[in-house]
């Protein structure tokens, strides 16, 4: 497998650590552009659009087709506004937590295997501890949280951080326990072998093959895994950090301009990164018939983004105790469970 970067070299057609460099610099510009369209795409757009269907209104419709064109003078507007500094804010803290949110998702892509596109595959490096790596940044948003809460100045935000880290406390723990669960069956921390595993066709029903998605062979484990990860990216019903309605915004209630647009966008981009993580540790990556590898992976992501923006309409935020007592006293238990029957099942067909 030819990483992205190693093909634009191969194309450059020059041997030198340089262009080694700029193949790498212009193959993270494209898949980071991807993201960051998929994003764009979703929040001005596609939530307002899946909300008003789920409670029967009428979004936005006007400006380009389906209303689609609502992302332009959005951005402008937001981009526009002026960026206020309350007084007394950390400044270094709260100028550098925005940036941290939305780069520290967007860095946890360049190991994800996007698939394939004609001759290109959209994947920037495969380390042996990729899994590892996914799961180590996509944590820092958490800091980021903090620095936000506690930088403003402001008792709500601080609240916000508060939550945000003894959210992620309760339900990081789960979500890395259930993904051992998945290098117990795949055998390797490395993101492509992890989907290489799941490629062998686990039965046949007719014309129909049931592919080895770990989904399909542990789907107590992608329960649980779909659970923690609604609670990391911080969606209903574990909006806690932000909370509207409890902490007015909670970490980002002092942000405005470009700086809220960095929040925001850091959000559904890390939205999109827990639907890539599940995609990859659950949903085969981006196998699919037919249709190229990366189309397929698009589809899962935005799947994802679906049941995040169904649980926002259906689904009621629970309490903050609530919320910590279901993650250390049910998630986590059942995480640890899942762990030993896993390994149980592995020695069992392995013998």
């Amino acid at each position: 497998m030819t990483l992205l970067p190693q093909k634009i070299a191969d194309v450059i057609g020059i041997d030198s650590v340089f262009v080694d460099i700029f193949a790498a610099i212009i193959g993270a510009g494209l898949v980071g552009t991807l993201i960051l369209i998929q994003s764009a795409l979703a929040g001005p757009w596609a939530k307002r659009k899946i909300t008003a269907a789920f409670t029967d209104r009428i979004s936005v419709n006007k400006f380009g087709p389906l209303g689609v064109g609502i992302i332009i003078p959005d951005a402008v507007r937001l981009i526009s506004k002026e960026l206020i500094v309350p007084e007394g804010v950390d400044r270094p803290a709260w100028d550098i937590a925005p940036i941290i949110l939305a780069s520290s998702a967007l860095l946890g892509f360049a190991v994800i295997p996007m698939g394939s596109l004609g001759p290109v595959n959209f994947q920037l490096a495969d380390p042996e501890v990729g899994l590892v790596f996914v799961f180590a940044v996509a944590s820092i948003a958490s800091i980021a949280l903090v620095m936000a809460g506690y930088a403003s100045n402001n008792k709500y935000s601080f609240l916000g951080g508060l939550r945000a880290v003894a959210q992620n406390l309760a339900y990081e723990i789960p979500l890395i326990v259930v993904g051992i669960s998945v290098v117990l069956f795949s055998g390797s921390l490395r993101t492509s072998e992890i989907v290489a595993a799941q490629q062998e066709t686990l039965f046949e029903l007719g014309p129909l093959a049931i592919p080895s998605w770990f989904a399909i062979l542990n789907p107590f484990a992608f329960f649980l895994f779909l659970v923690a990860n609604m609670a990391e990216v911080g969606r209903n019903p574990f909006d806690i950090p932000e909370a509207p309605t409890e902490i007015v915004a909670g970490h980002q209630t002092e942000y405005s301009s470009v700086y809220f647009v960095l929040l925001y966008l850091g959000e559904f981009v890390h939205i999109f990164l827990g639907g890539a993580i599940v995609a990859t540790v659950f949903l085969g990556g981006p196998a699919g018939p037919v249709l190229p590898g990366l189309v397929w992976f698009l589809i899962k992501i935005w799947a994802m983004f679906l049941l995040t923006q169904w649980l926002r309409s259906a689904v009621p935020r629970v309490r903050i105790d609530q919320l910590i007592e279901i993650g250390w006293k049910g998630l986590l238990v059942l995480a640890f469970f899942n762990l030993f029957l896993t390994a149980g099942l592995v020695g069992v067909f392995a013998a």
